[in-house]
């Protein structure tokens, strides 16, 4: 049996089982952390060498070894042991062919409790900033759908029935609030996650005189954690990012579920690009909105992720417990979907064909201008839950007798109450029900106008423009 028990020292006799060695590995999924590991190792040896922890040319020496690691790992060329458990150990390995003995005190004052905890702030900072600009590229492709479309009226729904006609535009922007929300989720999280570990030790702290503000500054933390225990004992800052990144997958999950709605031949809203849809092996007539379809499954892999990870950090005492190595596998599986399918989603946004006569023309059913009724009505003195159900037996009558509310003549209006006049007509066309919603947030052209400006500045002040 391989000899491995050699890393814990001189505690243990027995070499570690096979069966066990199996399940306890974990350089199969963490090899991704390689090169994080080895920036924080570089600054926390160049640390111990300022502090006078080890000699100033100890310190160049672990440095120059650890950047021609870095090297290896960055052109996949790291040779991995799997008895060695994790990719740390595997790089003090690596180390120590290269450098000898010199490589044990790279680790001086340090745990790979902090470790891992550095390796992982790393990681999912990287992350999170990402998702922070994928959400804007996705933005970006919203607003300029909305205003290359702006004019275009839809039916908007409530249980998935015909409701109100609303602005195609301002559709879209319900989506960029949301996905906006989504960044301030993921800005959040970044505020609490960027905070430095290092020096945490096992979870106690270091009886070496380290100077964990110039290792948090080198690595570009706005500061150090404050208690060491909590440092390595807790991982609230992934639940942060995956719950973040759950909901944003919820968002585009509801998002490709109108798309895919929408492309229905019945509705006919949009046509998504034939190249993110497939055809059927078997009927020659398919053109399925695949590319749709695995967002929205998708985002089952995420909360799933978070899912786990709750109930992996349940009943875990303080500090640092074993179960913590299953945080990675499917935070890195949440993280890489997240990636793929914004990148998608603003693709299929930006390359989605718009057909504002088959909105137009699903206005035409459904009574949507029902309420815009209630309304006048109200709107000459009579109390609204009246109005309401005088309109209600107006939509009756024109269901049994197939007729439109547009199309009664005033005198069959009039029947139902002597309040109707020749102006009604003027309410019951899709540019008036729009034009008259002007408060804050409604759907009327000027307050849209106004809601696509304020997000195209913002958005391109952040470094980008809108593409329309």
């Amino acid at each position: 049996m391989t000899k491995v028990n050699k890393s814990w020292g001189g505690r243990f006799q027995e070499d570690t089982d096979r069966l066990m060695l199996a399940f306890s590995e974990s350089v199969s999924y963490d090899l991704r952390l390689a090169e994080l590991d080895c920036l924080g190792s570089i600054a926390h040896a160049r640390m111990l060498g300022k502090t006078g922890v080890i000699t100033r040319r100890e310190a160049e020496r672990l440095i120059a070894g650890l950047k021609a690691v870095m090297a290896e790992a960055r052109a996949g060329k790291l040779p991995l042991r799997v008895e060695l458990e994790d990719i740390h150990m595997n790089i003090e390995a690596r180390l120590r062919r290269k450098l000898g003995g010199l490589a044990g005190k790279l680790h001086t004052a340090r745990s790979r409790n902090d470790q891992v905890a550095l390796d992982l702030r790393l990681f999912f900072r990287r992350e999170g900033t990402e998702a922070i600009r994928l959400l804007d590229e996705l933005c970006r492709a919203l607003l300029a759908r909305a205003e290359e479309r702006f004019d275009a009226v839809m039916p908007g729904f409530t249980h998935t029935r015909k409701a109100q006609p609303v602005l195609f535009a301002h559709h879209l922007l319900a989506y960029v609030e949301m996905f906006q929300r989504d960044r301030g989720r993921f800005e959040d999280c970044l505020r609490r996650l960027n905070l430095c570990p290092l020096g945490a030790g096992a979870l106690a702290g270091s009886t070496f005189p380290l100077d964990r503000e110039t290792v948090a500054r080198e690595l570009g933390f706005d500061g150090v954690t404050p208690n060491s225990i909590d440092t390595v004992g807790d991982r609230d800052f992934l639940l942060e990012y995956a719950a973040a990144a759950s909901i944003a997958m919820i968002h585009l999950s509801r998002l490709m579920e109108e798309l895919i709605w929408w492309g229905l031949p019945e509705l006919g809203f949009v046509e998504l690009a034939e190249g993110f849809c497939t055809g059927s092996s078997m009927m020659p007539n398919k053109k399925n909105p695949d590319a749709a379809e695995l967002v929205r499954g998708k985002s089952g892999r995420v909360v799933g992720a978070l899912v786990s990870l709750l109930l992996t950090m349940k009943g875990t005492p303080l500090s640092y417990n074993r179960d913590f190595q299953e945080d990675k596998q499917g935070m890195f599986d949440a993280a890489d979907t997240l990636r793929s399918c914004l990148r998608i989603v603003e693709r299929l946004v930006a390359t989605m064909k718009v057909n504002p006569e088959r909105m137009r023309r699903a206005c035409a059913t459904g009574f949507v201008l029902a309420t815009d009724l209630a309304d006048y009505l109200a709107a000459k003195g009579v109390p609204f839950r009246r109005a309401h159900a005088i309109v209600g037996r107006m939509v009756r009558f024109c269901e049994d007798h197939d007729q439109t509310l547009e199309s009664l003549p005033l005198d069959r209006m009039q029947k139902f109450s002597p309040v109707f006049r020749s102006d009604v007509k003027g309410w019951l066309t899709l540019e008036a029900a729009v034009q008259k919603r002007g408060t804050i947030g409604g759907t009327a052209p000027a307050q849209v106008k106004k809601q696509l400006a304020r997000w195209q500045r913002l958005l391109a002040r952040r470094g980008g423009k809108s593409k329309a």
